[in-house]
């Protein structure tokens, strides 16, 4: 990860906000030589000035089984993310180009939770992800009871204690003020991600130029 202050958000708000809104994630561990990972939605929750992420996965998986070995794991968040050309530059145009995007490094130990925990999880996790939504077949208390009991044996909860914040807002905040305005103008021209990151840009031009 970058190592440098202008490409981090240092608003720990802001930094959760923006894991709540992608909380699809990367769950990376290591048992011995080999490094495990599967990909989750997680259900992210402060207590007492913790932070703590919530999800299952499959019972006799790979990556099940290294985590149980080794609990210490990183939970890789992801956003937006885009193309920007060194012809965009102001100034000398031989320049390198390179990508913007933001991430999210949330590292802890992982605790697997029993069954009844595991319920509780489902019941949290299918409400949140159907915005509440008590109507909806999907929800956990409205699957048929065989069904239910299947996932139950095939799965298990865990509980993430974030012990370790990181993250990289790499936005082109180390460019000059007129490269920085042609990069959002080029981007807000595109659709999907580059239009997201033009325009979060956009917002960010004052933090990023107030001391210009």
């Amino acid at each position: 990860m970058y190592d440098y202050a202008h490409y981090k958000e240092n608003d720990r708000e802001k930094i959760i906000e923006f894991m709540r809104s992608h909380p699809f994630i990367c769950l990376i561990g290591c048992a011995g030589k080999r490094v495990e990972l599967t990909q989750v939605p997680v259900l992210i929750e402060e207590k007492e000035g913790k932070l703590f992420l919530y999800g299952h996965v499959s019972k006799k998986s790979g990556h099940t089984l290294a985590f149980w070995d080794n609990p210490n794991v990183i939970a890789l968040f992801t956003g937006p993310h885009v193309y920007v050309s060194g012809s965009w530059y102001a100034g000398n145009p031989q320049q390198a180009s390179t990508w913007n995007y933001i991430s999210v490094h949330a590292r802890g130990r992982i605790e697997f939770l029993p069954e009844e925990q595991l319920i509780g999880l489902l019941k949290k996790l299918t409400l949140h992800f159907e915005n509440g939504n008590t109507d909806s077949s999907t929800i956990y208390d409205n699957l048929p009871d065989e069904y239910k009991l299947k996932l139950l044996k095939a799965i298990v909860a865990f509980e993430l204690e974030v012990t370790e914040l990181e993250n990289v807002h790499k936005l082109s905040q180390n460019r000059d003020e007129k490269s920085y305005d042609n990069i959002v103008k080029q981007l807000k021209n595109q659709e999907g991600d580059g239009k997201m990151i033009g325009e979060m840009m956009e917002k960010r031009k004052g933090e990023v130029f107030s001391n210009g």
